[in-house]
This record gives structure tokens, C-alpha cells and sequence, in this order.
């Protein structure tokens, strides 16, 4: 990462939860597969728990705390159905998911941390806990190398507005990227073809 670029807002998602109980020394691995530093680390995890995990999603603003230009209501309301779309399609359909949706449809996006606060003003969100009890929290970096694996699907636009979904499947551990797949769509055989390639590439533990 460049000196001065802003971090990422899914670093940034990693980070704010970021459980207490990591294993030792995941903080550095992290910070340098991510090229950040640690002090950026700890600066977003400390505003993540002052001020809540949505505020830690997108770099302190420099401008006025004032500002003429506003969300309008318009833009509330097409995030707010792209939500429900995602929603009752059974997808993940947080600020992050919301945002990226809009974008690859061609929309303006506000930022994931404005999308968090018009869920919330929407009632259709519930505002961060002040403290997590210490069984909710999952692992960011699992504890051994192949292990446990994580698929993603992304959709991606083609020239000429086609479509296509590339599946993406990495180690929980080392964040290696096991196996990628590209499918016209989001469906469980493309999920399991990308999940084959993985065991033929890799092989497997018992119990996975």
C-alpha cells in the first residue's frame, strides 16, 4: 500500500472485529500481508471500539463538519431496495454487500459507513453493541494451515454488460488462494467445481 492511500474498507471490516483473543503475533502477519502498519492497525481498532465498528469502515473525513451536499432521499431509498433484494435472495446485505451491489449495477454508491447510517436511520439495522460477549467472536486468521477454507463469489461485468460470478477459494490461515473458478452465475455446482480444484490442488485434512 502507498504512504498516504487510504485503507480499504474491508481491511478495515477485519479489523474492527478483530477478536481479543488472536493468536499471538497474527497482529504483524496481518499488518504485512496487508501492507499497513501496525499503528494504523491499532488506530482503527481503537475508533472501531470508541465510536463503533461503522465509523472505523472509511478514513476520518478532512472536511468541514458542515457540508452542503446531503444524501437525498432518492439515494436512501435505492439503497434500501438494493438491501431487500439481497435480502430476500438469502445474500449477505450489510453496508459492505449494499455498496458493492450498487456499484457493479452501475449506481452511485455512498460509502459503507454512510450505508450503515441510513440503515440505521431506516430502522431496518440495529446500531453496533458497546461490548460483544467474548462467544460471538470468530477467529479473522484460523489457527492452522489448511484447515479451514473460505469461498467467495464475486460478480464480475464483461465488456458488453455480460455477467459472470468468479469463485474464489482461500485458506483461512495463510490467505492463499486455494483455487479460483469462473461460472456464468452464483450457483452450488459452480461453488463445488471451485471446491474440487481446491482438493485436487491441495488435498485435505480428515474432518474438512
Amino acid at each position: 500500500m502507498k504512504k498516504n492511500e487510504p485503507v480499504n474498507a474491508r481491511i478495515r471490516l477485519a479489523i474492527a472485529q478483530w477478536p481479543d483473543d488472536a493468536p499471538r503475533g497474527a497482529v504483524t502477519t496481518f499488518c504485512a500481508e496487508h501492507g499497513i502498519t501496525r499503528k494504523t492497525f491499532h488506530a482503527i481498532r481503537a475508533r472501531a471500539r470508541d465510536e463503533g465498528q461503522a465509523a472505523a469502515l472509511e478514513p476520518r473525513s478532512r472536511r468541514p463538519k458542515t457540508s452542503p451536499t446531503k444524501l437525498t432521499e432518492d439515494l436512501k431509498d435505492e439503497a434500501l431496495r438494493v438491501r431487500a433484494v439481497l435480502e430476500s435472495s438469502g445474500l449477505d446485505h450489510g453496508p459492505i454487500s449494499v455498496h458493492d451491489k450498487m456499484v457493479s449495477l452501475g449506481m452511485h454508491a455512498p460509502s459503507p459507513a454512510s450505508l450503515a447510517r441510513i440503515l440505521r436511520e431506516k430502522n431496518v439495522a440495529r446500531s453496533e453493541p458497546a461490548k460483544k460477549p467474548r462467544a460471538s467472536y470468530r477467529r479473522f486468521v484460523y489457527p492452522a494451515p489448511n484447515a479451514c477454507w473460505q469461498l467467495d463469489a464475486t460478480e464480475y461485468v464483461l465488456t458488453g454488460g455480460r455477467k459472470c460470478v468468479i469463485f474464489q477459494l482461500q485458506d483461512d490461515h495463510s490467505r492463499l488462494a486455494v483455487a479460483s473458478h469462473v461460472a456464468s452465475g452464483e450457483t452450488s455446482e459452480a461453488a463445488m467445481a471451485v471446491v474440487k480444484k481446491g482438493i485436487e490442488a491441495h488435498g485435505y485434512r480428515n474432518g474438512f
